[in-house]
């Protein structure tokens, strides 16, 4: 037997009223219109529903029983098909997972989760390690929000630019770069360390120095930013990075930072997003309190003799 849940709304308005014309005006439909699914209703449930007495209808002792039930699917459904109602933060109860780059997730993970907690205690975020490969996550629905610098090529892939980093090198403090102006012969003269979870030796910077006639000498490629600042700290080699991104790691450390110097482009971050999620309110919640967050990161330091004379 086919099922029309239509008949599930005319009996909640048939339990709640007590009567075909009272069920008839709330869902404004005849009164003989009514009475045709109340036959319908008591020939799938095998039961009256309601039953004369008198001039008045009574529930039947199932209809009793089931009545809490039949409003409760019906409220269900109508929040279900009705139109997004606003969203209540502190009720708010998901899950969701971000794939950014080791060095923003340092620099600005603390601060994300500590303005979720505030502001959503029921949110959990799962920050999982980069993979290796590029993957189709963020379409499967693993992956809610990805940090890039590069646009997306998918169609169906949303981006935001948050921001515009430039690169800086990072040396141990008392390295023999900090003594003097840094030239390009001077840089390209010591060792690196790149940072590539794939293990490249090379990055943009090589192309630039090749365009311009220079070389460098890459001596290790870390796979994260922190294990390359690390190294940089223990050594000689120098490692050429994102300066706000690494900034607080950096300082951390107490690794000095130079200008870079040969012309790079300003490297863009993207915080990425499939289509299915437009409509979601949670998500964008999500993506907006990510915006803030990342975007801090981009401010300029306060000035430090201001900070004291204030």
């Amino acid at each position: 037997m086919q099922l029309d849940l239509n008949l599930l709304t005319a009996l909640d308005a048939l339990l709640e009223e007590g009567s075909v014309a009272g069920a008839a005006s709330r869902l404004h439909v005849t009164p003989p219109a009514m009475s045709r699914s109340l036959g319908r209703i008591r020939k799938v449930t095998g039961d009256q529903i309601l039953v004369r007495t008198g001039r008045t209808m009574v529930p039947t002792t199932r209809a009793l029983a089931i009545r809490a039930q039949v409003h409760a699917l019906v409220q269900e459904a109508h929040q279900l098909l009705s139109a997004q109602q606003d969203l209540d933060l502190a009720t708010l109860e998901r899950v969701f997972t971000l794939r950014w780059h080791d060095a923003l997730t340092v620099a600005c993970g603390t601060a994300l989760i500590a303005a979720i907690h505030r502001q959503a205690p029921g949110v959990q975020l799962r920050l999982p390690v980069e993979p290796g490969t590029d993957t189709p996550d963020l379409r499967r629905g693993e992956v809610d929000l990805e940090s890039s610098s590069t646009l997306p090529t998918l169609p169906d892939i949303r981006h935001r630019l948050v921001g515009k980093d430039r690169l800086v090198v990072a040396v141990r403090p008392g390295h023999p770069l900090t003594e003097g102006p840094l030239s390009v012969e001077r840089y390209t003269a010591t060792d690196h360390v790149t940072v590539s979870r794939r293990g490249r030796l090379r990055d943009p910077i090589d192309e630039a120095l090749t365009t311009h006639g220079h070389e460098r000498r890459v001596a290790a490629a870390a796979p994260t930013a922190a294990i390359a600042l690390q190294l940089a700290l223990d050594t000689d080699l120098v490692v050429s990075l994102p300066d706000a991104v690494t900034r607080a790691a950096r300082d951390q450390l107490g690794l000095i930072t130079l200008p870079l110097p040969l012309q790079m482009p300003a490297i863009p971050l993207y915080l990425l997003w499939h289509q299915r999620h437009d409509d979601d309110r949670a998500h964008t919640w999500l993506l907006d309190l990510a915006t803030e967050t990342v975007q801090a990161l981009f401010a300029p330091p306060p000035d430090s003799q201001q900070a004291r004379s204030d």
